[in-house]
């Protein structure tokens, strides 16, 4: 005779859920969007960016240079001197050749400090260099 209470014992401790190749995929997936992801390194101060009516979202801005009101300029959370910006961007620039330059300066700084950085990054041999403003309807 067929006993059936062992019979449902047995099927019940045959049965496992293996999650490990669950954990597998999931680790997987993480490190595919963290090398897809591109992080993008802020200038380590706060800008009152000037106003402009044209002003341009930009989607691939990864190196970011800012100037103060008191033309102070920093890059990587961290000041620099004029004469090191081509040193800085040469270096950012041979970490990621595509990446673009975005110079966020203040609107009370001085526009010779700006010129001269954006001069000093296209003698660095940065190609795509921009200069930020803040989006709104009326240029102030």
């Amino acid at each position: 005779m067929l006993n059936i209470t062992a019979a449902r014992k047995s099927k019940r401790q045959g049965v496992e859920l293996n999650i490990a190749p669950l954990i597998d995929m999931v680790f997987i997936l993480l490190i595919f969007f963290l090398v897809t992801t591109s992080f993008v390194k802020e200038t380590g101060v706060d800008i009152n960016r000037p106003a402009a009516s044209t002003a341009v979202d930009k989607d691939k801005a990864t190196i970011l240079i800012g100037i103060t009101k008191d033309n102070q300029i920093f890059m990587d959370k961290r000041e620099i001197d004029i004469r090191a910006v081509r040193a800085n961007i040469e270096r950012a620039l041979a970490e990621n050749p595509e990446g673009g330059i975005v110079v966020v300066a203040d609107k009370e700084s001085s526009t010779g400090i700006a010129i001269q950085v954006i001069d000093s990054c296209k003698v660095a041999g940065a190609t795509n260099v921009s200069l930020a403003a803040s989006l709104s309807s009326s240029a102030e």
